[in-house]
């Protein structure tokens, strides 16, 4: 069964229902045979990654640049996965009051290394997230998943 794998820093309320609309999206009914992963992004894995077929990542913006808690996800799993998993569909949430765009630059760098296939628009959400916003990351768990059945 195609695997989906969820990294998220989630410090905030904010964050907290970016994640729980994402998660929705992943896990609606329509979408059959994913089995759908989340992970905190300290405690993932290169095992975690390599055992998954495509990845949601999702992350506040903390001056300028994804989390660090993000950062050292990547760090952990650059090298051991840098071949294994090139052309694996991946989508990216983040919540950014500032620096937005520094923070998808850099996400961006990294998953352009690792041969990684962006299927959907980032969804950036400045401040307490809309009901549009919140709909917004539903449609990209949903996109992402429906991409591995």
């Amino acid at each position: 069964m195609p695997r989906l794998l969820i990294v998220h820093h989630t410090p905030s309320p904010h964050c907290q229902a970016m994640f729980e609309a994402v998660l929705a999206g992943a896990t609606d009914p329509e979408i059959e045979g994913v089995d759908v992963v989340r992970k905190a992004a300290l405690a993932v894995t290169a095992t975690d990654v390599l055992e998954a077929d495509g990845y949601v990542l999702g992350t506040p913006a903390n001056l300028g640049y994804m989390s660090g808690a993000l950062k050292h996800a990547f760090d952990t799993i650059y090298y051991p996965c840098l071949d294994a998993t090139k052309g694996r569909p991946y989508g990216l949430y983040l919540h950014a009051n500032e620096g937005g765009e520094g923070a998808e630059k850099g996400v961006a760098a990294i998953t352009t290394g690792l041969g990684w296939v962006k299927v959907a628009e980032y969804v950036s959400v400045s401040g307490k997230p809309t009901k549009e916003q919140l709909e917004a990351c539903w449609e990209l768990g949903a996109t992402v998943a429906a991409q591995l059945m």
